[in-house]
């Protein structure tokens, strides 16, 4: 069993972001009639303004996923999502292409701008007026959210905390599903089973071998299946034939008829949630809860998972990264062991700044060894959502992610790179 430093979370939760790309769903977990073939992107630490997750799992369609890649790899954040998704088939001024913002104008402009510069939408100026035209149809790529918390060792008062957590999330039902992911102890009767979690969270239990390759190396286990939290919402905006655009658009008359009507009878206004009918089913839709799912679906969609570099220090001389399993981990060497996030920043008393003359080296460590530990973590994260959305069969009844991708050449070039540039 693998040891963990220091806040043992950590570490869990890279492992456990590595099974998921490449084993999600866990077994004997069901898979809707039709969904068999999908991609997954994931990310780690990500969420909203009030909620962060430690694991995202996107369920997502391989041809919308695809075709998300026109826009661009970075994330499209609220602003520049509200431009790309009205962005019309013909020119037409961006005032009467857009709802009416509860904000001023001004800053629908700016994202208007922005837009253009990554060109994801086109523009030009028909004397005082921006005009706007679609690059294309923003697609209907993702399909599901799963959150995950990740918590290798839940006692009693860890349980306490994250119930709370749990039963807001249950509550908002922002994901699909929400799962608590942790340690298996192999006793007859989980300990986690015992903890007051709600009932309609999953329970994922992982063994860990650090010596074993591709699926052999991480054992997921259900010990508790969780309640589907929205699928009414995620169904109908996924599948049935009306855009976001058209939607959206009826949403925005009912709100505004709605509100004359309610003005006129009360002389108040009111700031009513928009909702909209599906003609298919007569459901009502929650078209704000939809477009925060597009929002966070889009942050992990630009941020991945591979990117701890971030928060740590690949430019101090001590760091490395290390196989474990089927993944990679980061190393100190002056530690002797695998760090943490919190432990790796400027103010540890072990940190020192690469040498400039390693930073002037050629191939294969061009940069540096921290510059090639960045360059290959992006690579890796970069090949896999390569994989996601090519090479899938319309017929086949197995989503991409469950192959084996054989990174062991890369990674163990790289670390011997490290190691003997240190």
């Amino acid at each position: 069993m693998y040891e963990y430093p220091g806040d043992a979370e950590f570490g869990f939760e890279l492992l456990v972001c590595r099974w998921a790309e490449q084993e999600w769903p866990p077994r004997d977990t069901e898979i809707d009639a039709g969904d068999d073939d999908y991609a997954v992107v994931i990310s780690r630490q990500r969420g909203t303004r009030h909620r962060r997750w430690d694991t995202i799992v996107l369920e997502c369609d391989p041809a919308g996923l695809n075709a998300r890649r026109q826009f661009g790899p970075q994330t499209l954040d609220s602003d520049l999502l509200r431009v790309v998704r009205w962005a019309p088939e013909t020119w037409t001024w961006y005032r009467d292409a857009i709802p009416q913002p509860d904000f001023p104008w001004r800053y629908v402009r700016a994202a208007v701008h922005r837009a253009a510069d990554r060109g994801i939408i086109n523009t030009r100026r028909q004397g005082n007026r921006i005009e706007i035209k679609r690059v294309a149809t923003y697609p209907r790529w993702l399909r599901r959210i799963i959150a995950i918390e990740n918590k290798p060792d839940l006692d009693a008062s860890a349980a306490r905390a994250l119930s709370d957590q749990l039963q807001r999330d249950v509550d908002t039902a922002l994901a699909d599903e929400v799962w608590v992911a942790t340690t298996a102890t192999n006793n007859e009767v989980e300990p986690v089973l015992l903890k007051d979690l709600p009932a309609e969270v999953g329970i994922l239990t992982f063994d860990f071998d650090a010596d074993a390759r591709h699926t052999e190396w991480a054992e997921a286990s259900v010990i508790w299946h969780p309640t589907r939290l929205n699928p009414t919402t995620t169904r109908n905006v996924s599948t049935h034939g009306i855009t976001p655009q058209k939607r959206e658009k009826e949403t925005e008359a009912s709100r505004m008829q709605e509100d004359a009507m309610h003005n006129s009878a009360s002389g108040s206004q009111t700031s009513e949630i928009p909702t909209a009918i599906d003609s298919d089913t007569n459901e009502v839709i929650n078209t704000e809860q939809y477009r925060q799912r597009l929002i966070l679906a889009e942050r992990a969609y630009g941020a991945g998972w591979r990117s701890y570099h971030e928060t740590m220090r690949p430019d101090c001389r001590h760091f490395e990264i290390q196989r474990f399993g089927d993944g990679i981990i980061p190393y100190c060497a002056a530690k002797q062991r695998s760090q943490t996030a919190a432990e790796c920043a400027g103010s540890c008393s072990e940190f020192e700044p690469e040498p400039p003359n390693w930073r002037m080296r050629g191939w294969p460590l061009d940069g540096g060894p921290g510059a090639r530990i960045k360059k290959l973590l992006a690579t890796r994260r970069e090949r896999v959502r390569e994989r996601e959305v090519s090479d899938l069969n319309p017929n086949s009844t197995q989503h991409s992610s469950s192959a084996p991708v054989d990174t062991s050449i890369a990674d163990n070039n790289s670390s011997e790179e490290n190691s003997q540039s240190k």
